[in-house]
């Protein structure tokens, strides 16, 4: 497969406070789903943030199509195609659900292009249609999620990452969730994504990236994580046994 993004020995880190990310080394290929595990503090999150330029990198390279993109601003990675859905829901609470997703479409002229994408979002999430003109601020948790994640739609992107999207919701909510994400691939989207959720985070995925202490430990087959007893131990936290019975 092609080379989407790339990291080399990427460091960052918040205002004069020391590395969260220390020297992390990823390759991202075009049409798969990655989910990043870790414990708190591996810095998941910050690896998201850099590569959709809220936090520019201290040292190391980030490339998009081979391109280097450290730095740029999140409106001009945006508009090659960089879209990220950060753990907060981000409705506007006094807009209607369509006056959110249109919000994603803010850059696009062609009416016949944002009725397609508009449509296609709806096929996602058919609850949105019934709460076409209802208030984003008096969503369920789970609809605001899906407004959240139609919105980035709207945008069309060949990179979408996703942090936490399970955080909150109901268990039947959230494989609601990682249901769509699950088939973003079959719109041609590349998604990377970070979950607190393990177990589902992986399962929705083809690729698994451990990170911890700031740098990837472990990568490769989502189910080859899974079935690791070391990362089931160590990241998953639970014993191989334990989480077998969870898992019939």
């Amino acid at each position: 497969m092609t080379s989407l993004l790339q990291l080399s020995q990427v460091r960052a880190g918040y205002g004069v406070g020391p590395d969260i990310l220390d020297t992390v080394t990823l390759n991202i290929e075009e049409g798969r789903s990655y989910c990043i595990i870790g414990p708190n503090g591996a810095g998941k999150s910050t690896l998201l943030k850099v590569i959709c330029g809220i936090l520019a990198p201290r040292d190391g390279e980030v490339l998009f199509r081979g391109a280097p993109v450290g730095g740029m601003r999140p409106d001009e990675l945006l508009r090659i195609g960089i879209c990220y859905v950060p753990q907060e829901r981000t409705v506007f609470p006094a807009m209607t659900v369509r006056e959110n997703l249109m919000m994603g479409a803010y850059s696009i002229t062609d009416r016949n292009m944002i009725q397609t994408r508009m449509q296609r979002v709806i096929e996602m999430f058919p609850i949105l249609g019934e709460r076409w003109a209802q208030l984003g601020g008096t969503l369920s948790g789970g609809e605001q999620q899906m407004v959240t994640l139609g919105r980035a739609l709207m945008v069309n992107p060949t990179l979408m990452m996703i942090d936490e999207p399970s955080l909150g919701l109901a268990p039947q909510v959230a494989d609601q969730i990682f249901a769509t994400i699950q088939g973003l691939g079959d719109l041609g989207i590349t998604v990377l994504l970070v979950e607190q959720n393990a177990h589902k985070g992986l399962r929705c995925a083809d690729w698994g990236i451990v990170l911890d202490l700031g740098t990837n430990r472990f990568e490769g087959p989502a189910t080859g994580i899974l079935e690791d007893p070391r990362i089931r131990e160590l990241y998953l936290g639970t014993t191989v046994a334990a989480t077998k019975e969870s898992d019939q």
